[in-house]
């Protein structure tokens, strides 16, 4: 009889389970208390309970913990000045979809050389999780992978499904059990209404096949995740941030009795995959805030050490600080871009008072 199974499987290696991990790379106190504080906070500024920006803020991806350490502890010193406006969760992204083929992410390949040593990548990325929170800086993550977050969900403050993912009926499955606040992009052709939708079903209780903290298969059911949101992100007709186009999800979400609260990310097609165009999308944003925008809660910005990217290789031959996916702003000029909104939105503050 001839084989039907696994035709194209090279090999099968057992993974460490979640419970493993954990126990290896241990939440302490302080770490719970920044990651559940951090929800806490976050919730109550998307509902406009917290009068303060969620400001998602960091590299495109990680790939060098020195360099996402050191920047973690700039914006660690940057959140204490901006406090009053602003409230900063650093951008520690793991894993990165791909429209065709290139490199998956540090989980996947922390190597950088194609390896794809997945259980190492595990390891580092709760490992730098770990170290990021201690700081007391909060971690925000894109969910891509279904079996990932049991890994490292319970270190996370906010989660993104990005543009390609929104419109999956998996990534819809698994945020609607997720323990954080949770933001759906609108399509990469910026297309809403798959952020709408997606905002609608994550809300619902679901049951779905996963793993549990043994690692062990099993089916989930979850109760719904009341707390999504949607971020534009612009599309291929161009940026979607404007006031009009706001009017329009304002409209959208409020006549679906969907949260109507709005975050912007400053990079991709709203600032024309031009990082050094990201300051003129959050001047906008911010103009927008002061005049009276209560439904636009966050945006979102592509920052590291350095400006610009550069081409994946390995990490003694890369330039330290500078991305290696998307290009970033580089951290002064995401400094005083920040400090700049911050000053504004004091003025608001203090006009209103």
């Amino acid at each position: 009889m001839d084989n039907t199974s696994d035709l194209n499987i090279l090999t099968m290696r057992k993974l460490i389970s979640p419970k493993t991990l954990k126990a290896e790379f241990p939440l302490s106190p302080a770490v719970a208390n920044t990651v559940a504080g951090a929800r806490q906070i976050i919730s109550r500024v998307l509902t406009g309970e917290d009068d303060r920006i969620l400001a998602i803020v960091g590299p495109c991806s990680i790939h060098d913990p020195a360099s996402a350490l050191e920047y973690a502890r700039k914006l660690r010193l940057l959140q204490d000045e901006l406090a009053s406006t602003h409230f900063l969760v650093m951008r520690v992204y793991f894993e990165k979809p791909r429209t065709t083929i290139g490199w998956r992410g540090y989980i996947v390949d922390p190597h950088l050389d194609g390896s794809q040593d997945i259980e190492t990548g595990l390891r580092r990325a709760r490992n730098l999780l770990l170290e990021i929170s201690a700081l007391g800086m909060p971690c925000a993550t894109e969910v891509l992978d279904p079996i990932v977050p049991q890994y490292i969900a319970d270190l996370i403050s906010w989660a993104a499904i990005g543009a390609r993912t929104t419109e999956s009926q998996t990534h819809r499955d698994i945020t609607s059990g997720l323990s954080m606040p949770v933001g759906f992009k609108n399509g990469t052709d910026g297309n809403l209404e798959i952020a709408v939708n997606a905002l609608a079903a994550s809300g619902e209780a679901k049951s779905f096949i996963g793993i549990d903290q043994e690692g062990q298969t099993c089916v989930i059911t979850t109760r719904g995740n009341k707390q999504g949101h949607v971020i534009l992100r612009g599309g291929k007709g161009g940026p979607n941030y404007g006031p009009a186009e706001l009017d329009k999800v304002d409209a959208t979400l409020k006549s679906l009795h969907l949260n109507d609260f709005i975050m912007v990310d400053c990079s991709h097609a709203n600032s024309g995959k031009d990082p050094d165009k990201q300051p003129q999308v959050l001047e906008s944003l911010v103009g927008q805030m002061c005049s009276g925008r209560a439904s636009l809660r966050g945006y979102m910005l592509e920052s590291h050490l350095q400006r610009g990217s550069q081409q994946l290789g390995p990490l003694t031959s890369l330039q330290y600080g500078v991305s290696v996916t998307d290009g970033c702003l580089g951290w002064d000029k995401t400094e005083s871009s920040m400090r700049a909104a911050h000053q504004r939105l004091v003025t608001r503050q203090r006009a209103s008072a």
